[in-house]
């Protein structure tokens, strides 16, 4: 088809002319129609109640390795409540050089699991030492006017009660009403407390007697590096003038160095606090914990694939170190592998599992059979077993009900042995295999773990470790497999103790060994005649060169090769164990297109296919076709995309024109056409300008009527 315009620009033809399909999506589809199954809500129900488990335990495990900051904090404020409440002679001293207690947290530089450690520290203080707890941000306070409000706000507000509020003499004011300084705080401080004294306090704030009759007011400046030196500088200068009337304590977030306070606070002003450091726990100990009682356990069915939880690794390593995230990303697995996974309704807990067994359908029967580790087993039975296997559905129901239960008594054994063999190897120098056990999981789940260089390595370091180590290990591992509650480590246990033994019987004839040893020295010295001497000496030179190996070395390469029998019997990749797809979730590109973002990606399907994401009918078109029914934005995306480097916008309107007017009637009447033309010259105008903000088109200085396009290539 000819057109009329010799200029370049962009051309809209008719329905009937052929169209340049655009470039194919290659952005990952999160597949927003559920699959097809009868036991849809089984699987919603089920992976709703193992996250349920999970999440408690680990909430558990959480406040566990919090308890000792917070109990730290906890006994710090306390100190410093009583001497306020005391009038003690260290507290008037401080008032006299106008000191406040402050406690400085170094919490790392995960900042997004900070808010779960603050949010505990304001429970507990408020439920132990006093209900008087700020929690402040440094976007909220660009200034100490901004300051002060949300100081004020958070103090008052929480001193509301419903009932309270017909109290006549329990009158709130609204906070942008109260004129917000450190005067109308100390007034507000000194009104509550006297209420307390005279036998009238506040439902909520004296509903436990746990609370001080004077608590302290504690604020809590949540990302402390982020808060202006100036804001921090007047804030605390007031508060300090003020500190004999007010029990302020104050708590600074921070995530880099304590030396951090001295880079924003001169010396006139960090001389006002009385400072005392507390330290958490690291993030990369608090993800090995996590690891450790999450994955490394018998009790949830539900496991990571090797490649998957390398992925979650990676980001937290290279990108936040964030738990919390990581936390996230374990749900999101979860919540994949039970919405991909039609057989999901098996990962299940012991108990349920007969039951759900044989209550399979012919379909899901057929969905094992196409499983590849199913597959790869049936492939080694013989012919009359492989029959019943792929036509007898009874039969294999029974068949996967007992490969299922292997495959738990598996999981057992395999956190118990591969807990015996970080002992060994973590106690290695160089640390070959990882000093981590979360870094032994990966290398044995990703390959057959004592074909690598590292175990090699390992085990030559581990036939050179000195008696004492080698008890001590011995006897964790004992520990450890009679604590496990696999049923197998019965000999295990006697044949470990058993080394034990004989290491203790070593020490007895060690020394008889010495005796001899001094005896034959005081022979040689008897020996005076230079042939003899010689003689002896040749001998004793030859016995050196063939030496035998002691009892003790002996026995140290004894339990090492046991150990290594123990780790090539139940360290077997989960890859190999028949129908691991059920429990393991191993689509590590899925996962990888769920968290890491791809925003460019993203952005060009949703301007280039909307329906993607609207879920619109309307807006579904075949080929490269422009639906008049589409967004404008992605009307004038999809034209631009047709378009060289400069883009004419007469051209680009006129197209724009076309394809919003498509199917519709003509209007006759000029004054109507008019105003639609109106209409859509604005609609036009904002659909460029909101391509502009995205970063796909900027203004050209070469021609006024043309802009630049500066993007190219697919997505």
């Amino acid at each position: 088809m000819s057109t009329c315009s010799v200029s370049k620009g962009c051309f809209v033809f008719k329905p009937n002319a052929k169209k340049r399909r655009l470039p194919e999506k290659t952005a990952h589809d999160f597949r927003s129609t559920s699959h097809d199954s009868e036991d849809t809500e089984l699987r919603f129900v089920t992976c709703q109640s193992l996250w349920n488990q999970i999440k408690f335990e680990t909430e558990q495990i959480q406040e566990d390795l919090n308890k000792q900051l917070l109990d730290n904090l906890v006994s710090f404020l306390s100190r410093s409540h009583s001497d306020f409440q005391e009038k003690t002679t260290k507290w008037t001293c401080r008032m006299k050089f106008r000191e406040i207690p402050t406690a400085a947290v170094v919490l790392g530089v995960n900042v997004t699991d900070h808010d779960l450690t603050f949010r505990g520290l304001s429970d507990v203080l408020q439920d132990n030492i006093t209900p008087y707890v700020a929690l402040l941000e440094a976007k909220d306070c660009p200034a100490i006017k901004n300051l002060m409000q949300k100081l004020m706000g958070q103090l008052m507000n929480c001193d509301i009660e419903v009932d309270s509020l017909e109290d006549e003499d329990c009158v709130q004011v609204p906070q942008n009403r109260i004129r917000c300084s450190m005067l109308s705080l100390i007034s507000w401080y000194e009104s509550v407390t006297k209420k307390t004294d005279s036998g009238t306090p506040s439902k909520k704030r004296n509903s436990s007697s746990r609370h001080w009759q004077s608590p302290p007011v504690v604020v809590i400046f949540k990302d402390m590096e982020s808060f202006t030196t100036k804001v921090l500088q007047d804030f605390i200068v007031i508060s300090s003038q003020h500190i004999h009337e007010l029990p302020l304590v104050l708590i600074f977030g921070i995530a880099t160095s304590p030396m951090i306070i001295h880079r924003l606070l001169p010396h006139s002003v960090s001389s006002l606090l009385c400072i005392e450091l507390f330290q958490s726990l690291s993030c990369k100990e608090h993800l090995s914990t996590i690891i450790d009682k999450l994955l490394l356990t018998s009790r949830f069915p539900f496991k990571l694939g090797e490649k998957v939880l390398q992925v979650l690794i990676n980001i937290f390593l290279y990108h936040d170190f964030s738990v919390q995230n990581f936390i996230k990303g374990f749900q999101l697995c979860i919540v994949e592998h039970f919405y991909s996974q039609p057989l999901s309704v098996l990962c299940c807990h012991l108990v349920d599992l007969k039951k759900r067994v044989y209550s399979l359908s012919h379909a899901q029967c057929e969905n094992i059979r196409r499983l590849p580790s199913f597959r790869r087993y049936v492939e080694k039975q013989e012919s009359g077993k492989q029959i019943e296997l792929l036509t007898n559905d009874s039969f294999l129901k029974k068949e996967t009900e007992r490969l299922l239960e292997d495959l738990y008594v598996y999981h057992e054994n395999y956190v118990s042995i591969l807990r015996c063999l970080h002992v060994f190897t973590s106690s290695l120098p160089k640390y070959p295999l990882g000093k981590q056990i979360r870094e032994l999981h990966c290398a044995c789940l990703e390959n057959q773990v004592w074909e690598t260089e590292e175990y090699e390595s390992s085990l030559q370091l581990a036939r050179m470790l000195n008696k004492t180590d080698l008890v001590s290990m011995l006897q964790q591992c004992v520990e450890i497999l009679t604590s496990s509650s696999g049923k197998e480590f019965d000999k295990t246990v006697e044949k470990l103790k058993e080394f034990l033994t004989q290491f203790q019987n070593l020490e007895a004839e060690a020394s008889q060994e010495r005796d001899v040893s001094v005896s034959s020295q005081k022979e040689l010295q008897k020996k005076t005649d230079l042939y003899h001497l010689q003689k002896t000496l040749l001998e004793l030179k030859e016995s050196r060169r063939s030496k035998k190996l002691t009892k003790f070395e002996m026995l140290r390469f004894e339990v090492v090769d046991y150990i290594d029998r123990l780790v090539r019997k139940y360290l077997v990749p989960a890859d190999n164990r028949t129908l691991h797809e059920i429990v393991y979730f191993n689509a590590a590109t899925v996962l990888r297109g769920h968290l890491n973002a791809a925003p460019r990606t993203a952005l060009h399907t949703a301007l280039n296919n909307p329906h993607r994401y609207l879920k619109n009918q309307a807006l579904k078109c075949d080929g490269g076709g422009i639906s008049n029914k589409a967004p404008d934005i992605c009307i004038v995306y999809k034209l631009h995309l047709e378009c060289g480097r400069l883009i004419n916008l007469v051209d680009w309107l006129e197209a724009f024109s076309t394809v919003v007017m498509a199917g519709e009637e003509p209007n006759a009447d000029a004054a109507s056409s008019d105003q639609v033309d109106d209409i859509i010259h604005a609609r036009f105008i904002r659909a460029v300008s909101e391509l502009e903000l995205l970063g796909f088109i900027k203004p050209s200085k070469q021609k006024t009527d043309h802009v630049a396009r500066l993007t190219w290539g697919g997505c």
